[in-house]
């Protein structure tokens, strides 16, 4: 089941999240039977990324099935407004960036990090193949087009920039332009200069004939986590057994996803048709079965096979504190964080607890 829920991201919704916190939970059942999850997706559009590679090939692999779980899905405009989501308990979980979540803890709201998705950097900046834009140092006085002031994309822009040694406040503009034809059109009318999207958005573009040159990442991005799975501090005291639960199921749905992207990707058109947008899956599937393994790339080892995959989840304090650096620097945060109050691994032992030979013997025998 899914439904709309589109929640704004600025500064006074952000801090708002503190008095809605106080207002409940979703209602996940307690006890060790079935339970239903409200799952919030960080994007207001649904495509070949985490939610097909988490959520959809779960449900359709009876990877939630086995764990006894319903998984009810909303979607929001961006992380801020999906750790909103979560805070006013109008979701008991999301896969939301994590800036977001160290600065919704900043502001005093109880949601805390439990597990890792995405654990290499997906944010480009990327301008048109015969712009005069060819250094990071070129970007002053131009505009950057980001996909919402609610997404990970704005913080990204303004450290690249500074990154640069430029002032995001003054030598940039930051617009919002959205994803796809929407950021596309952006770029190609000259509203913007360039673009800060994920690989993924990026590569469903270049796969209709786009090209785009991409401004290299500095350094300064090692190392930062992106997507994380958040949750409020009462639900994981209430639900903490559906919550580990879910998480297995999801990153045995990550597995399965990166064995067969194209089998991942018919799971996703059955769970959200919407994706087709009215076209037959065999004239799409191709294209999105790359797009969906690109994303797919984010979020799982940089080296190596899916039969060497292994601690899904784990994100280590050296991570967090460059992440935490990042953050700080783009001005999302204040302050270092208390990560022991922003992270609690003590799921992903349960999370990790199953038969990795069985998920990738499962993606083998699939349709491709």
């Amino acid at each position: 089941m899914k439904h709309a829920l589109r929640l704004g991201a600025s500064a006074a919704a952000l801090s708002a999240m503190t008095v809605l916190a106080a207002c409940g939970g979703s209602g996940s059942s307690g006890g060790g039977g079935n339970s239903t999850i409200e799952l919030a997706i960080a994007s207001a559009v649904t495509g070949p990324k985490e939610e097909v590679a988490t959520y959809a090939v779960a449900r359709e692999q009876g990877f939630l099935k086995e764990e006894k779980l319903k998984v009810k899905t909303v979607n929001t405009d961006g992380s801020t407004a999906a750790v909103q989501a979560v805070a006013s308990g109008n979701a008991d979980i999301t896969p939301s960036d994590a800036g977001a979540i160290l600065a919704a803890r900043e502001k005093g709201v109880p949601v805390v990090a439990v597990g890792g998705l995405v654990q290499n950097w997906p944010w480009r900046i990327a301008t048109g193949p015969d712009s005069s834009i060819k250094s990071p140092a070129d970007l002053k006085g131009k505009k950057i087009g980001v996909i919402s002031l609610a997404s990970g994309s704005g913080p990204y822009a303004k450290a690249f920039v500074e990154d640069a040694g430029l002032d995001p406040e003054k030598d940039v503009e930051l617009l919002p332009v959205g994803v796809g034809s929407q950021a596309l059109s952006a770029l190609k009318d000259g509203k913007v200069d360039a673009l800060a999207l994920y690989t993924q958005a990026y590569t469903t573009l270049e796969l209709s004939g786009e090209k785009f040159r991409y401004l290299k990442n500095g350094k300064h991005f090692d190392k930062i986590r992106s997507l994380t799975y958040a949750v409020r501090e009462d639900t994981l005291k209430k639900n903490k057994d559906q919550i580990a639960r879910f998480l297995r199921a999801s990153y045995k749905g990550m597995l399965f996803s990166a064995a067969n992207p194209e089998a991942a990707m018919r799971n996703g058109y059955s769970v959200f048709p919407g994706i087709l947008s009215g076209k037959k899956a065999d004239s799409r599937i191709k294209d999105d079965s790359q797009v969906l393994d690109t994303w797919v790339k984010t979020a799982v080892p940089a080296e190596g096979e899916p039969d060497s995959f292994t601690d899904w989840g784990a994100v280590s304090e050296a991570e967090w504190k460059e992440t935490a650096r990042y953050m700080k620097d783009a001005e999302t945060i204040t302050e270092d964080p208390d990560l022991d109050a922003v992270w609690d691994d003590s799921l992903l032992k349960e999370a990790n607890d199953f038969d990795a030979a069985a998920v990738l013997s499962k993606a083998k025998k699939a349709t491709k």
